[in-house]
Protein backbone atom coordinates (compact mmCIF):
# COMPACT_ATOMS: atom_id res chain seq x y z
CA UNK A 1 0.00 0.00 0.00
CA UNK A 2 1.60 3.71 -0.64
CA UNK A 3 0.58 6.62 1.02
CA UNK A 4 -0.08 9.95 -0.88
CA UNK A 5 1.98 13.45 -0.10
CA UNK A 6 0.92 16.52 -1.21
CA UNK A 7 1.68 19.99 -0.74
CA UNK A 8 -0.26 22.65 1.31
CA UNK A 9 0.68 26.31 2.12
CA UNK A 10 4.50 25.25 1.92
CA UNK A 11 4.17 22.02 4.05
CA UNK A 12 4.19 18.83 3.30
CA UNK A 13 1.81 16.44 4.62
CA UNK A 14 0.30 13.28 3.89
CA UNK A 15 -2.76 12.72 3.18
CA UNK A 16 -4.15 9.46 5.35
CA UNK A 17 -5.32 7.14 2.10
CA UNK A 18 -3.46 4.19 0.54
CA UNK A 19 -3.62 2.31 -2.72
CA UNK A 20 -2.73 -0.92 -3.89
CA UNK A 21 0.75 -0.41 -5.21
CA UNK A 22 -0.14 -2.22 -8.64
CA UNK A 23 -2.99 0.32 -8.52
CA UNK A 24 -1.20 3.25 -8.42
CA UNK A 25 1.18 1.77 -11.02
CA UNK A 26 -1.03 1.28 -13.29
CA UNK A 27 -2.28 4.57 -12.50
CA UNK A 28 0.83 7.03 -13.34
CA UNK A 29 1.44 5.03 -16.40
CA UNK A 30 -1.86 5.12 -17.82
CA UNK A 31 -1.53 7.57 -20.91
CA UNK A 32 -5.51 8.85 -20.73
CA UNK A 33 -5.36 9.60 -17.27
CA UNK A 34 -7.61 12.96 -16.80
CA UNK A 35 -5.51 15.78 -16.73
CA UNK A 36 -6.07 19.64 -16.05
CA UNK A 37 -5.34 22.82 -18.36
CA UNK A 38 -2.74 25.08 -17.36
CA UNK A 39 -5.42 27.94 -15.98
CA UNK A 40 -6.19 24.87 -13.69
CA UNK A 41 -2.82 24.06 -12.53
CA UNK A 42 -2.04 27.43 -12.06
CA UNK A 43 -5.43 28.17 -10.01
CA UNK A 44 -3.98 25.01 -8.14
CA UNK A 45 -1.01 26.67 -7.22
CA UNK A 46 -2.20 29.39 -6.23
CA UNK A 47 -4.52 27.83 -3.68
CA UNK A 48 -1.44 26.39 -2.11
CA UNK A 49 0.06 29.46 -1.29
CA UNK A 50 -0.53 31.11 2.29
CA UNK A 51 -2.65 33.76 1.63
CA UNK A 52 -4.27 33.42 -2.25
CA UNK A 53 -6.27 36.43 -3.11
CA UNK A 54 -9.42 37.05 -5.29
CA UNK A 55 -6.95 38.74 -7.74
CA UNK A 56 -4.50 36.45 -8.34
CA UNK A 57 -7.67 33.86 -9.23
CA UNK A 58 -8.92 36.35 -11.68
CA UNK A 59 -6.04 36.92 -13.09
CA UNK A 60 -4.75 33.21 -13.62
CA UNK A 61 -8.58 32.75 -15.08
CA UNK A 62 -8.72 35.80 -17.50
CA UNK A 63 -6.03 33.77 -19.46
CA UNK A 64 -8.90 32.17 -20.98
CA UNK A 65 -11.90 34.26 -21.81
CA UNK A 66 -14.06 31.27 -22.37
CA UNK A 67 -13.10 30.24 -18.84
CA UNK A 68 -13.53 33.65 -17.86
CA UNK A 69 -17.35 34.05 -19.64
CA UNK A 70 -18.75 30.91 -17.64
CA UNK A 71 -17.47 32.12 -13.87
CA UNK A 72 -18.86 35.29 -14.59
CA UNK A 73 -22.09 34.07 -15.57
CA UNK A 74 -22.29 31.50 -12.72
CA UNK A 75 -21.69 34.47 -10.42
CA UNK A 76 -24.60 35.82 -11.95
CA UNK A 77 -26.95 32.70 -11.55
CA UNK A 78 -29.75 32.76 -9.10
CA UNK A 79 -27.67 29.89 -7.05
CA UNK A 80 -25.00 32.37 -6.04
CA UNK A 81 -26.64 36.03 -6.78
CA UNK A 82 -28.05 37.67 -4.28
CA UNK A 83 -29.13 40.71 -5.35
CA UNK A 84 -30.21 41.72 -8.91
CA UNK A 85 -26.65 43.39 -9.21
CA UNK A 86 -24.73 41.73 -12.05
CA UNK A 87 -21.07 41.29 -12.59
CA UNK A 88 -19.07 41.98 -15.37
CA UNK A 89 -15.43 41.51 -14.15
CA UNK A 90 -13.75 37.86 -13.29
CA UNK A 91 -12.19 39.65 -10.45
CA UNK A 92 -15.88 40.42 -9.00
CA UNK A 93 -17.00 37.14 -10.10
CA UNK A 94 -14.77 35.38 -7.86
CA UNK A 95 -15.40 37.14 -4.95
CA UNK A 96 -19.05 36.77 -5.20
CA UNK A 97 -18.47 32.81 -5.58
CA UNK A 98 -15.70 32.71 -3.03
CA UNK A 99 -11.87 30.90 -3.74
CA UNK A 100 -13.53 27.06 -2.59
CA UNK A 101 -16.64 27.76 -5.19
CA UNK A 102 -13.91 29.05 -7.67
CA UNK A 103 -11.29 26.50 -7.29
CA UNK A 104 -14.36 23.65 -7.73
CA UNK A 105 -15.57 25.81 -10.89
CA UNK A 106 -12.40 25.94 -12.74
CA UNK A 107 -11.71 22.73 -11.84
CA UNK A 108 -15.45 21.52 -13.18
CA UNK A 109 -15.17 23.35 -16.15
CA UNK A 110 -12.00 21.91 -17.05
CA UNK A 111 -13.00 18.25 -16.27
CA UNK A 112 -16.39 18.84 -18.14
CA UNK A 113 -14.91 19.59 -20.85
CA UNK A 114 -15.88 17.11 -24.37
CA UNK A 115 -17.33 14.90 -22.04
CA UNK A 116 -20.91 15.56 -23.11
CA UNK A 117 -21.30 12.19 -25.73
CA UNK A 118 -20.95 10.08 -22.05
CA UNK A 119 -24.11 9.03 -21.01
CA UNK A 120 -22.94 7.37 -17.64
CA UNK A 121 -20.33 10.88 -17.27
CA UNK A 122 -22.89 13.02 -17.64
CA UNK A 123 -24.92 10.66 -14.81
CA UNK A 124 -21.15 11.02 -12.64
CA UNK A 125 -20.91 14.29 -12.86
CA UNK A 126 -25.14 15.29 -12.56
CA UNK A 127 -24.91 13.29 -8.94
CA UNK A 128 -21.56 15.03 -7.89
CA UNK A 129 -23.22 18.74 -8.77
CA UNK A 130 -26.88 17.60 -6.92
CA UNK A 131 -24.52 16.36 -3.65
CA UNK A 132 -22.73 19.52 -3.88
CA UNK A 133 -26.01 21.92 -3.59
CA UNK A 134 -26.92 19.41 -0.92
CA UNK A 135 -23.55 19.91 1.33
CA UNK A 136 -24.14 23.35 0.65
CA UNK A 137 -27.14 23.51 2.01
CA UNK A 138 -26.60 21.32 5.28
CA UNK A 139 -23.22 23.64 5.66
CA UNK A 140 -25.42 26.33 6.17
CA UNK A 141 -26.46 24.75 9.41
CA UNK A 142 -23.82 22.46 10.47
CA UNK A 143 -21.15 24.77 10.04
CA UNK A 144 -21.43 28.16 8.12
CA UNK A 145 -17.75 29.04 7.91
CA UNK A 146 -17.67 26.06 5.25
CA UNK A 147 -19.64 26.06 3.13
CA UNK A 148 -17.20 26.91 0.37
CA UNK A 149 -14.69 24.01 0.41
CA UNK A 150 -17.75 21.71 1.63
CA UNK A 151 -18.97 22.70 -1.65
CA UNK A 152 -15.87 22.11 -4.01
CA UNK A 153 -15.28 18.62 -1.86
CA UNK A 154 -18.98 17.29 -2.63
CA UNK A 155 -18.73 18.11 -6.29
CA UNK A 156 -15.39 16.82 -6.78
CA UNK A 157 -16.21 13.31 -4.72
CA UNK A 158 -16.33 11.43 -7.54
CA UNK A 159 -13.52 12.32 -9.71
CA UNK A 160 -11.66 8.98 -8.88
CA UNK A 161 -14.41 6.94 -11.30
CA UNK A 162 -12.87 9.00 -13.97
CA UNK A 163 -9.33 7.67 -13.32
CA UNK A 164 -10.48 4.30 -12.76
CA UNK A 165 -12.62 4.25 -15.99
CA UNK A 166 -9.09 5.75 -18.13
CA UNK A 167 -6.92 3.11 -15.71
CA UNK A 168 -9.42 0.30 -16.68
CA UNK A 169 -11.77 0.72 -19.76
CA UNK A 170 -12.99 -3.35 -19.94
CA UNK A 171 -13.61 -3.75 -15.95
CA UNK A 172 -14.94 -0.23 -16.05
CA UNK A 173 -17.61 -0.54 -18.77
CA UNK A 174 -19.15 -3.63 -16.95
CA UNK A 175 -19.25 -1.96 -13.57
CA UNK A 176 -20.19 1.83 -14.29
CA UNK A 177 -22.86 1.00 -16.77
CA UNK A 178 -24.58 -1.08 -13.96
CA UNK A 179 -27.20 1.41 -13.49
CA UNK A 180 -29.12 -1.23 -10.80
CA UNK A 181 -25.82 -0.78 -8.37
CA UNK A 182 -26.36 1.66 -5.69
CA UNK A 183 -23.08 3.74 -4.88
CA UNK A 184 -22.93 1.63 -1.84
CA UNK A 185 -22.84 -1.13 -3.96
CA UNK A 186 -20.47 0.33 -6.33
CA UNK A 187 -17.81 1.36 -4.16
CA UNK A 188 -18.15 -2.71 -2.43
CA UNK A 189 -17.57 -4.08 -6.57
CA UNK A 190 -14.86 -1.42 -6.75
CA UNK A 191 -13.24 -2.70 -3.14
CA UNK A 192 -13.43 -6.31 -4.72
CA UNK A 193 -11.61 -5.29 -7.80
CA UNK A 194 -9.34 -2.49 -7.50
CA UNK A 195 -8.79 -3.19 -3.37
CA UNK A 196 -10.23 0.48 -2.73
CA UNK A 197 -12.92 2.97 -3.95
CA UNK A 198 -13.17 5.50 -6.34
CA UNK A 199 -12.83 7.82 -3.32
CA UNK A 200 -9.78 7.09 -2.22
CA UNK A 201 -8.63 7.16 -6.30
CA UNK A 202 -10.09 10.41 -6.44
CA UNK A 203 -7.70 11.82 -3.65
CA UNK A 204 -4.91 10.24 -5.30
CA UNK A 205 -6.00 12.21 -8.29
CA UNK A 206 -6.31 14.75 -6.90
CA UNK A 207 -3.28 15.03 -4.64
CA UNK A 208 -1.16 14.09 -8.31
CA UNK A 209 -2.84 17.55 -9.67
CA UNK A 210 -1.91 19.68 -6.48
CA UNK A 211 -4.83 20.48 -5.03
CA UNK A 212 -4.50 21.55 -1.06
CA UNK A 213 -4.50 18.70 1.08
CA UNK A 214 -7.24 19.22 3.14
CA UNK A 215 -9.55 19.06 0.35
CA UNK A 216 -8.04 15.58 -0.79
CA UNK A 217 -8.65 14.91 2.37
CA UNK A 218 -12.31 15.22 2.06
CA UNK A 219 -12.54 13.65 -1.17
CA UNK A 220 -11.01 10.55 0.56
CA UNK A 221 -13.46 10.29 3.47
CA UNK A 222 -16.63 11.12 1.35
CA UNK A 223 -17.84 7.89 1.20
CA UNK A 224 -16.73 6.90 4.43
CA UNK A 225 -18.98 5.75 7.82
CA UNK A 226 -20.68 9.16 8.80
CA UNK A 227 -18.32 11.47 11.27
CA UNK A 228 -20.52 12.81 13.41
CA UNK A 229 -18.17 14.15 15.27
CA UNK A 230 -17.26 16.41 12.18
CA UNK A 231 -19.88 18.49 10.72
CA UNK A 232 -17.98 19.47 7.45
CA UNK A 233 -17.16 16.06 6.56
CA UNK A 234 -20.72 14.73 7.59
CA UNK A 235 -22.39 17.35 5.20
CA UNK A 236 -20.34 15.68 2.37
CA UNK A 237 -21.02 12.07 3.66
CA UNK A 238 -24.86 12.69 3.80
CA UNK A 239 -24.60 14.32 0.53
CA UNK A 240 -24.06 11.54 -1.45
CA UNK A 241 -26.80 9.27 -0.51
CA UNK A 242 -29.68 12.47 -1.10
CA UNK A 243 -27.85 12.68 -4.42
CA UNK A 244 -28.74 9.25 -5.47
CA UNK A 245 -32.24 9.66 -4.15
CA UNK A 246 -33.15 12.20 -6.49
CA UNK A 247 -31.65 10.26 -9.19
CA UNK A 248 -33.25 7.20 -8.07
CA UNK A 249 -35.70 5.26 -10.01
CA UNK A 250 -37.94 5.30 -7.31
CA UNK A 251 -36.86 8.58 -5.25
CA UNK A 252 -39.41 8.09 -2.32
CA UNK A 253 -37.86 4.49 -1.05
CA UNK A 254 -34.45 5.92 -1.69
CA UNK A 255 -35.33 8.47 0.33
CA UNK A 256 -36.46 6.74 3.17
CA UNK A 257 -32.54 6.16 4.05
CA UNK A 258 -32.42 9.59 4.16
CA UNK A 259 -34.73 10.15 6.30
CA UNK A 260 -33.58 7.67 8.98
CA UNK A 261 -30.02 9.07 8.44
CA UNK A 262 -31.57 12.41 9.01
CA UNK A 263 -33.45 11.13 12.43
CA UNK A 264 -30.46 8.98 13.49
CA UNK A 265 -28.12 12.41 14.12
CA UNK A 266 -29.10 15.19 16.76
CA UNK A 267 -27.20 17.63 14.46
CA UNK A 268 -29.01 16.99 11.18
CA UNK A 269 -32.80 16.82 13.39
CA UNK A 270 -32.86 20.48 12.81
CA UNK A 271 -32.72 20.94 9.13
CA UNK A 272 -36.19 20.65 7.05
CA UNK A 273 -35.35 18.14 4.41
CA UNK A 274 -38.18 19.54 2.72
CA UNK A 275 -36.65 23.03 2.21
CA UNK A 276 -32.82 20.93 1.40
CA UNK A 277 -35.11 19.04 -1.32
CA UNK A 278 -36.69 22.78 -2.18
CA UNK A 279 -33.33 24.06 -2.45
CA UNK A 280 -31.88 21.71 -4.97
CA UNK A 281 -34.89 21.69 -7.66
CA UNK A 282 -34.36 25.66 -7.29
CA UNK A 283 -30.91 25.77 -7.62
CA UNK A 284 -30.35 22.63 -9.80
CA UNK A 285 -31.38 24.05 -13.33
CA UNK A 286 -28.84 27.23 -13.26
CA UNK A 287 -25.97 24.66 -11.87
CA UNK A 288 -26.12 22.29 -14.52
CA UNK A 289 -26.40 24.62 -17.11
CA UNK A 290 -23.40 26.42 -16.38
CA UNK A 291 -21.64 23.08 -16.64
CA UNK A 292 -23.45 22.38 -19.77
CA UNK A 293 -25.47 19.40 -18.62
CA UNK A 294 -29.16 19.02 -18.61
CA UNK A 295 -30.29 18.64 -15.22
CA UNK A 296 -33.11 15.49 -14.77
CA UNK A 297 -37.19 16.50 -14.44
CA UNK A 298 -38.60 18.66 -11.66
CA UNK A 299 -40.14 16.72 -8.57
CA UNK A 300 -43.08 17.18 -6.68
CA UNK A 301 -41.46 17.27 -3.06
CA UNK A 302 -44.00 17.39 -0.89
CA UNK A 303 -45.92 14.50 -1.73
CA UNK A 304 -42.12 12.53 -2.37
CA UNK A 305 -41.39 13.43 1.36
CA UNK A 306 -45.05 12.54 2.21
CA UNK A 307 -44.32 8.87 0.25
CA UNK A 308 -41.06 8.41 1.60
CA UNK A 309 -42.53 9.33 5.30
CA UNK A 310 -45.42 6.72 4.74
CA UNK A 311 -42.72 4.01 3.55
CA UNK A 312 -40.83 4.68 6.58
CA UNK A 313 -43.79 4.28 8.71
CA UNK A 314 -44.49 0.99 7.00
CA UNK A 315 -40.89 -0.14 6.80
CA UNK A 316 -41.06 0.73 10.79
CA UNK A 317 -44.13 -1.38 11.53
CA UNK A 318 -42.79 -4.16 9.50
CA UNK A 319 -39.16 -4.31 11.49
CA UNK A 320 -41.03 -3.80 14.75
CA UNK A 321 -43.10 -6.85 13.94
CA UNK A 322 -39.77 -8.64 12.54
CA UNK A 323 -38.40 -7.55 15.95
CA UNK A 324 -41.14 -9.32 17.55
CA UNK A 325 -41.08 -12.59 16.11
CA UNK A 326 -37.21 -12.80 16.55
CA UNK A 327 -37.82 -11.76 20.32
CA UNK A 328 -40.30 -15.11 20.94
CA UNK A 329 -37.71 -16.83 18.34
CA UNK A 330 -34.83 -15.73 20.98
CA UNK A 331 -36.80 -16.73 24.27
CA UNK A 332 -38.22 -19.63 22.81
CA UNK A 333 -34.66 -20.45 22.09
CA UNK A 334 -33.12 -19.21 25.20
CA UNK A 335 -36.08 -22.07 27.03
CA UNK A 336 -34.95 -24.51 24.47
CA UNK A 337 -31.12 -23.86 25.30
CA UNK A 338 -32.32 -24.09 29.10
CA UNK A 339 -34.04 -27.52 28.83
CA UNK A 340 -31.43 -28.63 26.95
CA UNK A 341 -28.68 -27.20 29.69
CA UNK A 342 -31.06 -28.93 32.38
CA UNK A 343 -31.48 -32.30 30.75
CA UNK A 344 -27.67 -32.12 29.95
CA UNK A 345 -27.12 -31.81 34.00
CA UNK A 346 -29.66 -34.32 35.18
CA UNK A 347 -30.15 -37.80 35.89
CA UNK A 348 -33.52 -39.08 33.75
CA UNK A 349 -34.43 -41.34 35.90
CA UNK A 350 -34.78 -39.73 39.65
CA UNK A 351 -34.56 -36.03 38.55
CA UNK A 352 -31.33 -35.46 40.61
CA UNK A 353 -28.13 -33.87 38.80
CA UNK A 354 -26.28 -36.73 36.87
CA UNK A 355 -22.51 -38.19 37.83
CA UNK A 356 -20.43 -35.26 35.26
CA UNK A 357 -22.66 -32.41 36.76
CA UNK A 358 -21.91 -34.11 40.40
CA UNK A 359 -18.00 -34.12 39.42
CA UNK A 360 -17.93 -30.44 37.78
CA UNK A 361 -19.55 -28.85 40.60
CA UNK A 362 -17.09 -30.85 43.25
CA UNK A 363 -14.51 -29.53 41.80
CA UNK A 364 -15.69 -26.03 41.65
CA UNK A 365 -16.41 -25.92 45.43
CA UNK A 366 -13.68 -27.35 46.51
CA UNK A 367 -11.67 -25.34 44.92
CA UNK A 368 -14.02 -21.88 46.42
CA UNK A 369 -13.04 -23.84 49.84
CA UNK A 370 -9.62 -24.02 49.09
CA UNK A 371 -9.23 -20.56 48.12
CA UNK A 372 -11.82 -19.13 51.24
CA UNK A 373 -10.94 -21.54 53.80
CA UNK A 374 -14.15 -22.73 54.16
CA UNK A 375 -15.44 -26.54 54.91
CA UNK A 376 -17.68 -29.17 53.05
CA UNK A 377 -18.93 -32.41 53.78
CA UNK A 378 -19.76 -34.95 51.01
CA UNK A 379 -22.57 -37.39 51.98
CA UNK A 380 -21.98 -40.68 49.78
CA UNK A 381 -25.58 -43.26 49.76
CA UNK A 382 -25.78 -47.07 48.48
CA UNK A 383 -29.48 -49.11 48.75
CA UNK A 384 -28.76 -51.67 50.77
CA UNK A 385 -30.03 -55.22 48.61
CA UNK A 386 -30.70 -53.38 45.44
CA UNK A 387 -29.74 -56.25 43.24
CA UNK A 388 -32.09 -58.88 45.73
CA UNK A 389 -34.62 -56.25 44.82
CA UNK A 390 -34.51 -56.14 41.38
CA UNK A 391 -34.06 -59.87 41.21
CA UNK A 392 -37.19 -60.30 43.57
CA UNK A 393 -39.82 -57.85 41.88
CA UNK A 394 -38.17 -56.75 38.51
CA UNK A 395 -36.70 -53.90 37.59
CA UNK A 396 -39.47 -51.58 36.74
CA UNK A 397 -40.18 -52.18 40.61
CA UNK A 398 -36.54 -51.00 40.76
CA UNK A 399 -36.62 -47.97 39.00
CA UNK A 400 -39.79 -47.01 41.01
CA UNK A 401 -37.51 -47.16 43.98
CA UNK A 402 -35.09 -45.48 42.49
CA UNK A 403 -37.42 -42.67 41.55
CA UNK A 404 -38.96 -42.74 44.64
CA UNK A 405 -35.64 -42.59 46.85
CA UNK A 406 -34.82 -39.55 44.39
CA UNK A 407 -38.04 -37.44 45.53
CA UNK A 408 -37.24 -38.23 49.29
CA UNK A 409 -33.30 -37.15 48.95
CA UNK A 410 -34.66 -33.91 47.11
CA UNK A 411 -37.00 -32.87 49.71
CA UNK A 412 -34.52 -33.53 52.46
CA UNK A 413 -31.61 -31.16 51.22
CA UNK A 414 -31.57 -27.55 51.72
CA UNK A 415 -31.09 -24.37 48.98
CA UNK A 416 -27.30 -24.93 48.30
CA UNK A 417 -27.26 -28.37 48.85
CA UNK A 418 -26.54 -30.21 45.52
CA UNK A 419 -27.92 -33.80 45.31
CA UNK A 420 -27.19 -36.53 42.44
CA UNK A 421 -26.84 -39.94 41.56
CA UNK A 422 -23.70 -41.05 41.19
CA UNK A 423 -24.32 -44.52 39.59
CA UNK A 424 -26.82 -47.33 39.68
CA UNK A 425 -28.04 -47.36 43.05
CA UNK A 426 -25.57 -44.69 44.60
CA UNK A 427 -26.60 -41.32 45.27
CA UNK A 428 -24.01 -38.46 46.67
CA UNK A 429 -25.10 -35.08 48.83
CA UNK A 430 -22.50 -32.29 48.75
CA UNK A 431 -23.21 -30.26 51.96
CA UNK A 432 -21.28 -26.72 51.66
CA UNK A 433 -20.00 -25.06 55.07
CA UNK A 434 -21.13 -28.14 57.01
CA UNK A 435 -18.90 -30.16 59.42
CA UNK A 436 -18.65 -33.89 59.87
CA UNK A 437 -21.34 -34.15 62.67
CA UNK A 438 -23.87 -31.84 60.62
CA UNK A 439 -23.82 -34.28 58.12
CA UNK A 440 -24.39 -36.96 60.38
CA UNK A 441 -27.67 -35.27 60.98
CA UNK A 442 -28.56 -35.22 57.78
CA UNK A 443 -28.07 -38.54 57.42
CA UNK A 444 -29.72 -40.08 60.24
CA UNK A 445 -32.92 -38.33 58.79
CA UNK A 446 -32.54 -39.82 55.39
CA UNK A 447 -32.35 -42.91 57.10
CA UNK A 448 -34.75 -42.31 59.70
CA UNK A 449 -37.50 -41.40 56.86
CA UNK A 450 -36.78 -44.91 54.95
CA UNK A 451 -37.50 -46.28 57.96
CA UNK A 452 -41.22 -44.61 57.94
CA UNK A 453 -41.60 -44.07 54.32
CA UNK A 454 -41.95 -47.32 51.66
CA UNK A 455 -40.28 -46.95 48.44
CA UNK A 456 -42.63 -48.83 46.49
CA UNK A 457 -45.74 -50.88 47.06
CA UNK A 458 -45.84 -54.93 45.90
CA UNK A 459 -50.04 -54.91 45.81
CA UNK A 460 -50.46 -53.72 49.20
CA UNK A 461 -47.20 -54.41 50.44
CA UNK A 462 -45.14 -51.93 51.17
CA UNK A 463 -41.70 -52.27 50.23
CA UNK A 464 -38.99 -50.26 52.73
CA UNK A 465 -34.95 -50.38 51.92
CA UNK A 466 -32.37 -49.80 54.00
CA UNK A 467 -28.99 -47.49 53.40
CA UNK A 468 -25.45 -47.88 53.90
CA UNK A 469 -23.96 -44.15 53.82
CA UNK A 470 -20.59 -42.74 54.19
CA UNK A 471 -19.72 -39.11 55.55
CA UNK A 472 -15.92 -37.50 54.73
CA UNK A 473 -15.32 -33.65 55.65
CA UNK A 474 -13.03 -31.61 54.20
CA UNK A 475 -11.41 -30.84 57.87
CA UNK A 476 -10.93 -34.66 58.32
CA UNK A 477 -8.54 -35.55 55.98
CA UNK A 478 -6.03 -33.68 54.35
CA UNK A 479 -7.73 -33.69 50.91
CA UNK A 480 -5.98 -32.71 48.29
CA UNK A 481 -8.29 -33.02 45.04
CA UNK A 482 -12.40 -33.28 45.19
CA UNK A 483 -11.72 -36.60 44.18
CA UNK A 484 -10.36 -37.49 47.32
CA UNK A 485 -12.63 -36.54 49.00
CA UNK A 486 -15.30 -38.20 47.12
CA UNK A 487 -13.32 -41.28 47.52
CA UNK A 488 -13.05 -40.71 51.12
CA UNK A 489 -16.95 -41.04 51.71
CA UNK A 490 -16.83 -43.95 49.27
CA UNK A 491 -14.59 -46.16 51.50
CA UNK A 492 -16.61 -44.64 54.49
CA UNK A 493 -20.18 -46.42 53.13
CA UNK A 494 -18.28 -49.72 52.04
CA UNK A 495 -17.42 -50.22 55.40
CA UNK A 496 -20.89 -50.28 56.49
CA UNK A 497 -21.75 -52.37 53.64
CA UNK A 498 -19.03 -54.54 54.72
CA UNK A 499 -20.02 -54.86 58.56
CA UNK A 500 -23.53 -55.48 57.92
CA UNK A 501 -25.16 -52.54 55.60
CA UNK A 502 -27.81 -49.97 57.56
CA UNK A 503 -25.36 -47.30 58.90
CA UNK A 504 -23.99 -44.24 58.76
CA UNK A 505 -19.33 -44.43 58.63
CA UNK A 506 -17.42 -41.40 59.38
CA UNK A 507 -13.98 -40.47 57.61
CA UNK A 508 -11.43 -39.69 59.87
CA UNK A 509 -7.94 -39.80 60.46
CA UNK A 510 -8.20 -43.68 62.19
CA UNK A 511 -10.50 -44.45 59.63
CA UNK A 512 -14.47 -44.88 59.03
CA UNK A 513 -15.84 -44.41 62.68
CA UNK A 514 -19.93 -46.00 62.75
CA UNK A 515 -22.46 -44.02 64.34
CA UNK A 516 -25.92 -45.54 65.32
CA UNK A 517 -28.65 -44.05 63.15
CA UNK A 518 -31.22 -43.94 66.49
CA UNK A 519 -28.59 -41.82 68.62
Amino acid sequence: MQAIQASDNSKDLVLSTELPPFLVADLINCPTLPSLPSVAINILKIARTEHPSVNEYANAIERDPALTMRIITLANSAFFSRSHTKVYACQEAAARLGLDTTLAAVMSFSLLQNRGIDVHYQRVWMRSIIASLAARHLAVYLCPDMTGPVFTAALLQDIGIMALRATYPKESNNLYTEIALSHRQLSESEQRLFGCDHSQVGAWLAAKWGVPTPLAQRICDSHGEYDITTPDKLCVQLSGPIADAWLSSHPAQSLVAVVREFETYQSAQTISLRQLLENIQEQLPALADMLQMTAPPLQNNESLLAEAQQLLFQQTLQLKARLDTHQVELASLRQRQDELEERSRTDVLTGLANRSWLEEQMHKRFVLCQQQSRIMSVVFIDLDHFKKLNDQYGHQMGDNVLQKFGKTLQSLVRDGDLAGRWGGEEFLVVLPDEDAQSAQVFAKRIAQRLEKTPMAHDDQDPIHVSVSIGIACLDDGGFGSADELIDAADKSMYFIKHTGRGGIAVYGDRGATVTPIND
